[in-house]
């Protein structure tokens, strides 16, 4: 009873909120490290070392037996390997919010879902409309989704100073853009399809959910079957990078020893003696291992994965995804061809418009309401922080542009993404001011 006592009570809130406090921190960090990456490629890709540099990134890595090759460049292994985990993470993020998290109740979803309809709707019009009869009409996706961690990043500068549903809003605007990103890589952008491929794809998926059913629990086993189904999809002509996304929404939420299960099995741990007797084929030992799973198998799969995922995703694979894709040599640049503008308004001008527009329609409609603390004005802010498209946006163009397009893409995704967050930002430091002197 004193140990109860001795701290602050326990709350079903305090559960979800620490998961999301601890993905906010880490996205802060990620966003700050992601911003160097990208400085560090411009750098090197406009120094006197850019042909090294840009060359390294084509190196060929793979395997080959005979006439059978499987080798792909490294920013291909990038892109199309690393992202699949930074997809798997999106998923299992993504599926402990409509399950465990905010997006469980449709009222309070309905406001930035609404905002994320009109960031992906209007900037697309509005790129489809300024490249109408040109060559790179198909690079339409590149406006569409929100950088999760250069837009957290942003509202981390400020502190406690914006309120916490801003960030809810802008977090899961971003889920939503990233979702429909994740659609558009799926069925936009793949190849002809291999049938056979395909179908060795959907047996291992198979797999995995009979897996899952039967009651394994092995992360090996599962990774295996991860490869594999990756190397299938890689395959079929479809994006590899959707096998993440299956798999990461196939993750089981549900806890495997329930709390009641967890303190019996603790609880006959410490009734035993003090004493080093934990080795050897004894009682104690089978009870400690026994223990050891038990505490691991407390945490749902998706929530034990993401906790382990999520700092490799934020600080490894998109920092890396940065480096092989933001080399952008501005010699010979010009901002006036036709995708680069299309891309800036899509994301300065769409972006901002759709988020907005489509925000104040939810409300005025009455299917969604301003949470407690949450303003037009900050809205406002955070509308013009959701044209930062950087990663998916980088992404989705490597599919869709050739290289005689792609330079000129990339260079409006910065551009863009770049002053939509400076908008942003200094919207966000007068209303702080302003709330700071009343």
């Amino acid at each position: 009873m004193i140990d109860k006592l001795a701290s602050l009570p326990h709350e079903a809130a305090d559960t979800l909120a620490r998961p999301f406090a601890r993905f906010l921190k880490i996205e802060a960090a990620a966003g700050a490290l992601l911003f160097l990456a990208v400085l560090l490629a411009l750098g090197l890709a406009n120094s006197p070392w850019h042909r090294v540099f840009l060359d390294f990134w084509e190196t060929r890595i793979g395997l080959t037996f005979g006439s059978w090759d499987f080798s792909r460049s490294l920013r291909h292994w990038v892109n199309d390997g690393l992202m699949t985990l930074f997809f798997f993470v999106l998923s299992l993020e993504l599926k402990r919010e409509i399950v465990l998290g905010e997006l469980r109740n449709p009222r309070q979803v309905a406001l930035p879902l609404a905002g994320a309809v009109g960031g992906m709707v209007v900037p697309v019009a509005m790129y489809l409309a300024l490249m109408s009869g040109e060559s790179g009409l198909h690079g339409w996706g590149t406006v569409m989704a929100t950088d999760t961690a250069f837009v957290i990043g942003c509202l981390a500068l400020f502190g406690n100073r914006v309120p916490p549903t801003l960030r809810l809003f802008l977090l899961s605007l971003a889920i939503f853009d990233d979702v429909g990103a994740i659609v558009v890589v799926a069925l936009g952008y793949g190849e002809a399809l291999n049938w056979s491929a395909l179908g060795l794809g959907l047996l291992g998926i198979g797999v995995v959910a009979s897996a899952s059913r039967f009651g394994v629990r092995s992360v090996p086993v599962y990774s295996l079957l991860g490869v594999g189904i990756w190397l299938s999809v890689d395959a079929s002509g479809v994006h590899a990078t959707i096998a993440g996304v299956i798999l990461g929404l196939m993750t089981p939420t549900r806890v495997w020893v329930s709390d009641a299960r967890l303190r019996g099995i603790l609880g006959r741990l410490l009734a035993h003696p003090a004493g080093e007797h934990w080795s050897g084929d004894t009682t104690e030992r089978h009870d400690l291992l026994q223990a050891g799973t038990a505490v691991t198998e407390s945490v749902s799969p998706v929530e034990r994965l993401e906790m382990i995922l999520h700092p490799w995703v934020g600080f490894a694979i998109m920092p890396i995804f940065a480096l092989a894709n933001a080399g952008i040599m501005f010699q010979g640049a010009d901002f006036q061809q036709t995708v680069t503008l299309a891309v800036i308004a899509g994301l300065l001008l769409g972006k901002p418009i759709g988020v907005l527009g489509f925000s104040w329609l939810a409300v005025r409609s009455g299917i969604a309401v301003l949470a407690p603390g949450l303003s037009w004005p900050f809205i406002v802010a955070g509308s013009f922080l959701a044209g930062i498209g950087f990663t998916m946006s980088v992404f989705i163009a490597d599919l869709a542009f050739d290289a005689t397009m792609l330079n000129a893409a990339k260079l409006g995704i910065l551009s863009g993404s770049a002053f939509a967050a400076t908008i942003g930002t200094l919207i966000l430091l007068q209303l702080t001011r302003l709330e700071t002197r009343t």
